[in-house]
């Protein structure tokens, strides 16, 4: 599959996990659950569909796989993004608040989605 045609797929099944992301996140924040956790369960939240629909169509090549192995690449990329993107969220609720940390959650994300579309790509999706 050619780099632009994953590059199209990814953006797109990106944009839905973050929506779900963090729609997730600013709901439960707004119902008083404190930044960090609802910031975990947005993340969790758009990751597993994320990473079905990134295995099984933006990656899906005679190389690649979605197994158990993949998963488990998969949980080691999405904790390392999970730990910089709930500390990310916390440092701007703890200095600008709530609002701007809704705010700031979006250029966060989209910085951490370029990261993790060339580790999938070379890493978690293979064989």
């Amino acid at each position: 599959m050619s780099l632009t045609r994953q590059g199209r797929n990814y953006l797109i099944f990106g944009a839905l996990q973050y929506l779900i992301d963090w729609g997730v996140m600013v709901g439960l924040s707004h119902l008083g659950m404190p930044v960090e956790a609802a910031n975990l369960v947005g993340r969790v939240s758009g990751a597993l569909i994320g990473f079905w629909l990134n295995g099984r169509f933006t990656f899906a090549s005679e190389d690649t796989r979605v197994g158990r192995r993949q998963f488990g690449r998969f949980v080691m990329l999405w904790i390392g993004t999970t730990l910089v993107s709930t500390w990310a969220v916390s440092t701007v609720d703890s200095y600008a608040g709530l609002q701007w940390t809704w705010l700031a959650k979006p250029v966060i994300e989209v910085f951490l989605g370029g990261v993790g579309f060339l580790v999938s790509r070379h890493w978690v999706y293979r064989r």
